[in-house]
């Protein structure tokens, strides 16, 4: 089953752009530094295409892996079949035999001019989980391009969230310190190897850097003259899947917690 859905939730801890003024009773003595205290609940709002397992409905106990994917800035806007363009939901379009069907899929759409925003995409998670039959040991995130990016990211900023991660076409946070919850993550990085888009050296930085950091076990494919469309492979063939069913949550040690150094890469591709 193949849906769009849209939600409204509501996150804290964003920027705001406004700030109303004090009334006079709220106002701090003037010469004198007082306490004050801000809350504010800001909207999220998201279209999706939602795929669930052929049986879904035949154990309401079970629980299901999940898979999550971003895609790439093509794919913004408010027309949410565009996001069938790439990746997992391309091919559940497409009805292509795949292990893909075993998982409970989500594909968000980002909006026209924006990017991935990990606060946002932890309430869209929270939604779906509170929704959905998700098995919370068997998250697993994925992206391309500009999610490629995204997915680093949300997995940088919340490694607790994902049993196993594999972006594709983007980089990340070389430091570290934002490395450091992903020391014991599974990780498969794809990247073409002629890519001028996001060249494959961001790719590469990030897995040495993982290495250095402990992750031996960080696996990542290169292809060699494919520019950046090097996605179809990974997402059309059962292996991904089957490396995705092989991680639970629960397997690895609990994350440390990630810093905020290093520099970033822009996400705009």
């Amino acid at each position: 089953m193949l849906r769009s859905l849209k939600i409204l939730l509501a996150a804290l801890a964003a920027p705001l752009m406004f700030v109303a003024p004090l009334h006079a009773d709220d106002a701090p003595a003037p010469g004198k530094q007082e306490a004050q205290h801000f809350e504010k609940d800001i909207p999220v709002k998201l279209d999706y295409l939602l795929y669930l397992p052929a049986d879904y409905q035949k154990d309401q106990e079970k629980t299901w892996p999940t898979i999550i994917f971003l895609h790439g800035s093509g794919e913004r806007g408010s027309d949410v079949e565009k996001v069938a363009k790439h990746g997992p939901p391309q091919f559940l379009k497409e009805g292509k035999d795949l292990p893909l069907k075993q998982f409970i899929v989500v594909s968000p759409q980002c909006p026209a001019n924006k990017r991935w925003m990990p606060f946002e995409l932890n309430a869209f998670l929270d939604d779906i989980i509170a929704k959905y039959h998700v098995d919370k040991d068997r998250i697993y995130l994925t992206g391309l391009s500009m999610g490629g990016y995204g997915t680093w990211q949300w997995a940088e900023e919340n490694p607790n969230r994902f049993a196993a991660i594999a972006p594709m076409s983007g980089g990340g946070n070389t430091s570290p310190n934002a490395l450091r919850g992903l020391r014991n993550m599974p990780i498969w990085d794809f990247h073409g190897g002629a890519d001028t888009t996001v060249p494959p050296e961001q790719s590469r930085e990030m897995i040495e850097a993982l290495k250095k950091i402990g992750n031996t076990g960080v696996k990542y494919t290169e292809y060699p003259g494919v520019g950046h469309d090097c996605w179809a492979q990974p997402y059309g063939t059962p292996e991904l899947y089957d490396w995705f069913l092989q991680h639970k949550l629960s397997d690895r040690p609990a994350p440390a917690r990630r810093g905020n150094g290093g520099r970033r890469r822009a996400a705009n591709q």
